[in-house]
């Protein structure tokens, strides 16, 4: 794990998340102790296990791009998963172990991406020998033999003559080859290819999905490799060969080691939408048959517990987890009381004003300003926005979202893009303009929204 202090973490967070500064401070906190964890002898470091959390707000508040941001934030196995898609054993539907499957799968091919990288420049080079080989056929200096004992002095003089020769004429394809100026000559490349039968459309069905990749698998190691000969583009074969070698390269049995050692220590699964699985009080029938059933099948691998995956047994005792949900109609105290335990953080995040969406149409890196005058300036057309304008947007924002359902920043996508439909379609006839988004230009386009009987026609 990158080795990133709990200020360092929420400075990147900040880059693209406005606000809720509880959240990435108790998120910082966590992924910090990941480290320290590592740091202690070796006695005590299974005694410490992760302190799981809640984040606790309504939808569009940023608990989503928390989520996205630690993904490409953390050097680690990562990934997010909605706890509403599974069910409990018995039911159709995914079986809560399949996460610990998927977050194994991510990590070997983290590792699998890592040794790649390490080993690229030795299977190019290797690549480029082939491909030398190819291009330089045994025969292309036609009037040399190979050294014979009985020529006497003349045939260990034409041998080294030859070697030189053919060294020289090496070392001068090569050049061009780097230099690409061999690229659209087509050489005959030996290519091995494996039949595989195919398993899943065999099997079908959910919750066997596992099964079948493991048969497919297995089938494609006991099934012998076919060679067939394509005629391909340097620049192809090229590709072809380096991926050839690096596949003979990488030791698999050392990427799946590496990759559950990453797993069972540095591991973070971010469970959205976990109050869909709370139970609703008193309700017993219709899907709340099997929300609690959910809930402890979730329970031993948030406890603890050995997964079995195709990689081999994987221990989710230090894995973290982060369990995030809006929890309108339920409230986190409806979990069963041993799931409750497994998370002792919680974090309220805070409902959004006009001043944070302000902040969120100008200061992210990735903001929804910025994205669409990088869009419009493709067709050649400068936007600009007035202050004036970014703060009418902000609090017409915040006035629909009380008068209507209250979907947080995603409501600004709404607004964005109808504010600039019309620039967006006359776009390609406008090429060298710079249009400049005004105040009133903003309230006589959205002001349609506001005065409209049926805002559900426009308004997610």
């Amino acid at each position: 794990m990158l080795e990133l202090t709990p200020k360092e973490i929420v400075a990147e967070l900040d880059k693209y998340i406005v606000g809720q500064d509880a959240a990435k401070r108790k998120v910082a906190v966590a992924l910090r102790n990941r480290w320290r964890r590592q740091q202690l002898p070796e006695s005590l470091r299974d005694e410490v296990i992760p302190k799981n959390i809640i984040l606790i707000g309504p939808t569009g508040v940023g608990i989503t791009e928390i989520a996205r941001r630690l993904a490409k934030l953390v050097d680690a196995p990562f990934i997010k998963v909605e706890a509403s898609k599974f069910t409990e054993v018995g039911y159709v539907g995914r079986d809560c172990e399949s996460m610990v499957r998927e977050l194994m799968e991510v990590g070997v091919n983290m590792v699998r991406e890592e040794v790649t990288r390490e080993l690229r420049e030795t299977a190019r080079q290797r690549a480029e020998e082939k491909l030398l080989d190819l291009l330089i056929p045994p025969q292309h200096l036609g009037g040399y033999r190979p050294f014979d004992p009985q020529a006497g002095d003349e045939g260990p003089a034409l041998a080294e003559s030859h070697a030189d020769s053919e060294q020289k004429t090496r070392a001068f394809l090569r050049e061009k080859l780097q230099r690409g100026e061999l690229d659209d000559r087509h050489v005959e490349v030996h290519v091995s290819e494996r039949e595989t039968p195919p398993i899943m459309g065999i099997l079908g069905g959910a919750g066997i999905e596992e099964m079948g990749w493991g048969l497919q698998e297995m089938l494609s190691k006991v099934l012998p490799s076919k060679s067939k000969t394509r005629r391909m583009p340097v620049s192809e074969a090229r590709r072809v060969l380096e991926e050839e070698e690096l596949q003979q390269m990488i030791d698999m049995e050392t990427v799946v080691k590496r990759a559950k050692q990453k797993v069972e220590n540095h591991g973070i699964i971010f469970l959205d939408e976990i109050d869909k699985i709370a139970s609703r009080g008193s309700a017993s029938h219709g899907p709340d048959v099997s929300r609690e059933g959910v809930q402890r099948d979730l329970l031993p691998i948030v406890e603890g517990s050995t997964v079995i995956t195709k990689y081999g047994p994987v221990r989710t005792d230090h894995i973290l987890f982060i369990a995030a949900g809006a929890f309108h109609m339920t409230k986190p105290s409806d979990l069963i009381p041993e799931l409750q335990g497994r998370f002792p953080i919680r974090v309220e995040l805070d409902s959004l004003r006009a001043g944070d969406f302000e902040r969120i149409l100008r200061e992210p890196q990735n903001s929804l300003i910025r994205q669409y005058q990088a869009l419009l300036a493709a067709e050649g057309v400068t936007v600009e926005f007035t202050d004036e304008a970014v703060h009418t947007i902000a609090l017409m924002c915040e006035q629909i979202n009380q008068e209507t359902e209250n979907i947080g920043a995603r409501r600004l996508h709404t607004l964005m893009e109808y504010l600039l439909e019309d620039i967006s379609f006359h776009a390609p006839e406008k090429k060298g303009e710079t249009v400049t988004i005004t105040k009133e230009f903003a309230i006589e386009r959205l002001n349609a929204l506001l005065e409209s009987r049926d805002l559900s026609r426009y308004i997610l």
